[in-house]
């Protein structure tokens, strides 16, 4: 593996979506997840990592050290045994791997084994307590919720399909399945994220997120939704990352101080207005006429009186 990350970095991740559901809640019959006091889209931290983790998957698929841990059809007590049989081989009965062995050398390296050949462990952490015991990592990356930069209204599509599901249905006039679809028409989303080099790096508990595994979270986020399409997603397209880098392991700034330098303008017929979060808008102009494009929308970054050791970069 190369050198873990030695600096900092937060950013900030725009996508949109058009004519699809970007993250739908099973609590809510699927509908797109929303904040109920402000109308503003979500999509879940859990959702974006699970995009990651299937990019991955995919431009590193057979490569040593890129395996995913948390991945479609895994069973995760199968992933924590391939660490014992690696470091502890003499060791077979899963009663005796319930417990991390006593002597702490021997315990930290199944999970060092678990972040060297898992590369979602090593970037988000993961807790491999799940009766076959590898330990547990705090990961060095994490997302926020993914908010709309202005309200959504989802709506709910009726579908037919030309064929009936039994023949008993086939007999029946009208007898063909309906269905529902849930989209929003469109929707200009931003996240948070940050990258913590004490948690890749720290000779104990540091997972060795890498420079390696940097860039390649970077293409991941980037390219993410072009390996997702989906009849339920619509399009969904990343439009822009803003990358912080600190010049230092602890930071040289305020993660909020960074995040408040970048704002979303709303333009139109050459007014201009901000809808992002801090931001108090116009009611003539509220989301009207209703966004459907990226170019309806300005991404300023604000670069004066840049605190020291932080460098802005555009992807």
């Amino acid at each position: 593996m190369n050198q873990a990350v030695e600096n900092r970095y937060e950013f900030v991740l725009y996508f949109d979506v058009t004519n699809g559901n970007p993250n739908g809640d099973p609590d809510s019959g699927n509908l797109p997840r929303l904040d109920p006091e402000t109308n503003k889209g979500l999509v879940s931290d859990v959702a974006l990592k699970r995009k990651v983790r299937n990019y991955i998957s995919a431009v590193k698929e057979g490569t040593p050290g890129f395996e995913i841990y948390v991945s479609e059809g895994a069973t995760l007590n199968v992933q924590n045994k391939k660490s014992w049989a690696a470091i502890m081989p003499d060791v077979t009965k899963d009663e005796e791997m319930k417990k991390l062995p006593k002597e702490t050398e021997k315990a930290l390296a199944l999970t060092k084994w678990m972040c060297a050949n898992f590369w979602d462990i090593r970037t988000f952490g993961a807790v491999m307590t799940t009766g076959v015991n590898a330990g547990q990592v705090r990961g060095p990356v994490q997302f926020a919720f993914a908010r709309s930069v202005e309200p959504i209204v989802p709506l709910e599509i009726s579908i037919t399909r030309m064929a009936a599901t039994t023949e008993a249905d086939a007999e029946k006039k009208g007898g063909r399945t309906m269905g529902r679809k849930h989209i929003v028409l469109y929707g200009a989303y931003r996240v948070h994220g940050f990258v913590s080099a004490p948690l890749a790096s720290h000779p104990v508990k540091g997972t060795g997120f890498s420079e390696e595994d940097l860039e390649l979270l970077w293409s991941a986020l980037l390219n993410m939704f072009e390996l997702d399409h989906s009849a339920a997603r619509g399009e969904m397209s990343a439009r822009k990352l803003i990358v912080f880098k600190h010049a230092c392991k602890l930071g040289n700034a305020r993660a909020q101080d960074l995040f408040d330098r970048v704002k979303t303008f709303r333009t139109y017929q050459g007014a201009s207005y901000q809808v992002d979060h801090g931001s108090a808008q116009n009611p003539k102009m509220d989301n009207w006429p209703p966004a459907r494009f990226w170019n309806d929308y300005e991404v300023v970054i604000d670069r004066d009186n840049l605190p020291d050791g932080v460098e802005i970069i555009e992807r």
